[in-house]
């Protein structure tokens, strides 16, 4: 049986990310499950494995991995480190015609590398099947409840990056102690939402029923978790219809007002679409019924689907305040000030759990596709571009992005 040799390449971005697509002990397994596989790891400095992880494994470590037939990263690769004719796997942030990344995907297209994206790797119901999803969830609701003890000078918890791993954040959980009229909304039910949820699972939080959160008077503190339903409705006054919803947007409107007034902190996990309407408008904000003190925006969407959040923030500084009278950035523990918390990357903050977690995701789902035989066509369907130099049939929509002509 011929040798397939992978590679993992040392993460190139800039600030430098600490994940891996592979943990040691994965790319042992690896091995082991397809011996025609050899896995060969570039040295890296800052990986939150060590270069000493893999060798104690067995693993192959080099400099040079122009031998490999597969390469594997985590984010974009830098163009300097593409090598030609090699099978790439990161997210290359092109899928939505980034134009930061307009010159990667050329590059790639020019050196006839076959771009396989996580982003765009699905199974046979066009379900994702592989991300950082669950993590990025279980930080960003862990910092919302670090956020919500510093805006109200309520318990200080650890920042998650300076935790050792998932177990010390569990730890840090125990110091929350909520006032028994706290309130709290979810939105999501995918990856992110699910991840967000193991966190509030933790702690001494009942969740209600929407219409429940809305009517009744409880003496503990709550969490509501909404489908689209509950917070759009359809603008002719029609029944609503889950997959019209996500099919046509632009003929249902937001709801969401109502839970302004009822919620201490709101949590979005959810996928908005740039044809939907904003979920919280900036005038919704100026309501002087506003309870709302603390907005843990995992989606990210900026100065759009939630009026608060005007830009991402950083792991380093990952709050700032929202003043919707002035419509901009304040003090985030001034009275009538919304804080927000809105990093942008993370699972980045727990890089050994979520690398562990996504590289069992990448056994699990990729590989036997991947090496064996592709009959989902989950890895042609996830290539955004050929080992011919051309984009692939399945993203012929990025031809104009490519050529720059949007």
């Amino acid at each position: 049986m011929e040798k397939i040799k992978i590679g993992v390449i040392r993460e190139g971005k800039v600030p430098p990310d600490k994940r891996v697509p592979l943990t040691p002990k994965q790319c042992k397994l690896l091995e082991t499950v397809y011996p025609n596989v050899e896995v060969i790891v570039q040295p890296s400095p800052i990986r939150a494995y060590k270069d000493e992880a893999y060798l104690s494994e067995g693993i192959s470590m080099n400099e040079d991995l122009s031998s490999c037939e597969i390469i594997l990263g985590v984010k974009e690769v830098n163009i300097s480190d593409l090598i030609p004719n090699k099978k790439f796997l990161f997210f290359s942030h092109t899928l939505k015609k980034q134009p930061y990344n307009r010159d990667l995907l050329k590059a790639i297209i020019d050196k006839k590398i076959q771009l396989i994206d996580y982003e765009a790797l699905k199974d046979k119901t066009n379900k994702r099947v592989i991300g950082f999803g669950r993590y990025a969830g279980i930080v960003g609701c862990y910092n919302g409840f670090l956020t919500y003890g510093l805006k109200h000078d309520l318990y200080d918890l650890k920042a998650a990056n300076k935790c050792a791993d998932r177990k010390e954040v569990e730890q840090e959980l125990k110091k929350v102690e909520l006032p028994s009229n706290t309130k709290i909304v979810l939105t999501g039910f995918g990856r992110v939402g699910h991840g967000a949820r193991e966190i509030l699972d933790l702690l001494p939080i009942k969740e209600v029923t929407p219409e429940e959160y809305l009517t009744q008077e409880f003496n503990e503190p709550i969490y509501t978790h909404l489908e689209v339903e509950d917070y759009y409705s359809k603008r002719d006054g029609s029944e609503f219809d889950k997959n019209d919803f996500y099919d046509n947007p632009e003929s249902y409107k937001s709801d969401f007002k109502k839970y302004i007034s009822q919620s201490d902190m709101y949590i979005p996990c959810h996928y908005w679409s740039d044809k939907a309407d904003y979920i919280i408008t900036r005038d919704d904000l100026k309501s002087e019924d506003v309870r709302l003190s603390v907005v843990a925006d995992i989606s990210c969407d900026i100065d759009c689907a939630v009026a608060c959040t005007i830009r991402p923030s950083k792991i380093a500084d990952p709050i700032y305040g929202y003043d919707p009278k002035t419509e901009s950035e304040a003090d985030f523990k001034a009275e009538g000030v919304i804080a927000v918390m809105a990093v942008d990357n993370l699972p980045c903050e727990l890089p050994l759990d979520a690398s562990e977690d996504f590289g069992g995701e990448l056994l699990k789902e990729i590989f036997p596709s991947l090496i064996i035989e592709d009959k989902d066509l989950i890895i042609a369907k996830g290539s955004e571009t050929t080992l011919d130099g051309e984009l692939s049939e399945y993203f012929q929509y990025l031809d104009n992005y490519l050529k720059g002509l949007e």
